[in-house]
């Protein structure tokens, strides 16, 4: 497995870094397949935070994130978070194969909630964060999946059958939605 580990705001220690690894090791039982991971670990005054981004062979991406008093229990309790996510989607992970098809750039941006006025026009609204993805070629279901295993609330793709970019989101009720677009008929015929 190729691992990198970053340590931000708090100085490297070969202990901690072999913690890691160690942890990490366990997700080698589920998949034989070479893996790539990289760990951040950071301090943010007395607050502890790991995140972990696993990549599997077939393009899959796992994400935990946790944050305690403690290193080591941080570490602990992603894994452990990890480790559950994984067993859940075992068999779907292990006979997930990557749609064919082209991987569409998504342009992401957020907008700063400034107070709504009638007077306001868009032209004040200010971008704080931008950011560009593909989304890849999957099934609405191996979408959710994804969204699952990266712990998000929504995630963009492009379906694998209609080659259209769409979008699945959990809702407050615990269910899926699912956001399909579409091409205008003159794009069409």
């Amino acid at each position: 497995m190729q691992l990198s580990v970053t340590f931000r705001r708090m100085e490297a220690s070969e202990a901690i870094k072999d913690y890691a690894a160690d942890k990490l090791e366990r997700i080698k039982k589920y998949f034989r397949d070479p893996i790539r991971a990289q760990v951040v670990l950071s301090t943010e005054k007395h607050r502890h935070l790991v995140d972990v981004n696993i990549t599997l062979h077939n393009g899959l991406v796992i994400k935990g994130r946790e944050v305690t008093e403690d290193m080591y229990a941080a570490i602990d309790l992603v894994m452990d978070k990890i480790e559950r996510q994984v067993r859940k989607y075992k068999d779907k992970i292990s006979s997930h194969r990557p749609a064919p098809g082209p991987e569409l750039l998504v342009h992401h941006e957020v907008m700063e909630a400034a107070p709504q006025t009638d007077e306001q026009t868009p032209e004040e609204l200010k971008i704080v964060q931008s950011s560009k993805f593909f989304a890849r070629p999957m099934t609405p279901g191996e979408a959710i999946m994804q969204m699952n295993l990266l712990s998000n609330n929504f995630l963009v793709f492009t379906n694998a059958d209609t080659r259209d970019v769409n979008v699945v989101y959990k809702r407050r009720d615990g269910n899926y939605g699912l956001i399909e677009t579409g091409r205008s008929a003159e794009d069409r015929g």
